[in-house]
């Protein structure tokens, strides 16, 4: 038993005396993303920028109908700065479609991008605010 304990404290410092950078563990994870989706998958920091979004989502959607194929982009910018989204939000979602549409790749692949801007109530996360914004590709 006493042995037990003392393999357990061994394996513990040994464990929590490892300095792993967890940004680089991020970094990592996000270039093997990249790498099956396509160059540019994940949103640009420039993106984050212009609204001061704490955070950032995106979702690629392929739907087939009658004979007709519809493709799109979901940006999902999440709690930006309300003075900047108040001013001319429609302006802003363009600015944001256009950045990420020139950074993806496989952005002609789709049809349309769809950006979406998502508030919540810091005191209440249920309550949520969302703007929508489309825009064809081939208009970029």
């Amino acid at each position: 038993m006493r042995n037990r304990v003392f393999i357990f404290l061994f394996l513990l410092a040994t464990i929590s005396s490892c300095s792993c950078d967890p940004e680089n563990l991020v970094k990592f994870a996000f270039k093997g993303m990249e790498a099956m989706m396509g160059e540019g998958f994940m949103p640009s920091e420039e993106i984050r920028m212009l609204g001061k979004f704490q955070g950032m989502n995106i979702n690629l959607s392929k739907s087939t109908s009658n004979d007709s194929t519809t493709s799109t982009i979901y940006l999902k910018l999440e709690n930006g700065d309300p003075l900047i989204l108040g001013n001319q939000p429609e302006t802003l979602a363009r600015k944001c479609a256009e950045l990420y549409l020139r950074d993806f790749e496989k952005a002609e692949d789709y049809q349309q991008i769809t950006v979406q801007f998502i508030q919540t109530d810091p005191t209440n996360p249920e309550n949520i605010a969302m703007q929508e914004y489309m825009f064809e590709t081939a208009d970029f």
